[in-house]
């Protein structure tokens, strides 16, 4: 609550001088421009999350570095549409990942624990037909495949 009430203080000073300043017309524009920028920002944003999911599964960036630049750029479009321009100025700086290390310190992404217990760490399939059993390690990688039929006519 301390930390939304901080945010608003410093929203209404900031936005109070500067709309002194530059008049009540432009902050009005202002607000519907950042907005509408925001908002294509967001329905473009599908776009860039490929690139991203692309560099990531070709190993250019990390999971981590994949996660913090994403969750920036859509952070930063989301507080372009709120109207203000404290939110427009960290949106701004978002978009262009200069708070993205601010960020990644405040929220920090857990890691996953690497170590398996040895007992645990294999699970055997028993065969009735044949009374032989599969032991296979629990950490190999499962793939599960569904088939779609694209034939559209009727049967």
């Amino acid at each position: 609550m301390k930390y939304f009430l901080l945010y608003l203080f410093i929203e209404v000073m900031v936005s109070s001088s500067i709309s002194g300043s530059i008049g009540g017309l432009n902050t009005f524009l202002e607000i519907i421009i950042s907005a509408v920028v925001g908002i294509v920002i967001l329905q473009n944003f599908k776009y860039s999350l490929m690139d991203s999911i692309m560099e990531a599964r070709s190993g250019q960036i990390t999971q981590d570095e994949f996660i913090k630049t994403n969750v920036a750029k859509a952070i930063g479009a989301a507080l372009l549409i709120v109207p203000g321009f404290f939110t427009d100025i960290l949106g701004v700086l978002l978009q262009f990942g200069m708070l993205s290390i601010l960020f990644s310190r405040i929220f920090k992404f857990k890691k996953i624990n690497g170590s398996i217990n040895k007992e645990d760490s294999y699970t055997t399939f028993e065969y009735p037909q044949n009374n032989r059993s599969y032991s296979k390690e629990q950490n190999d990688e499962i793939i599960d495949v569904e088939i779609i039929d694209d034939n559209k006519s009727i049967k």
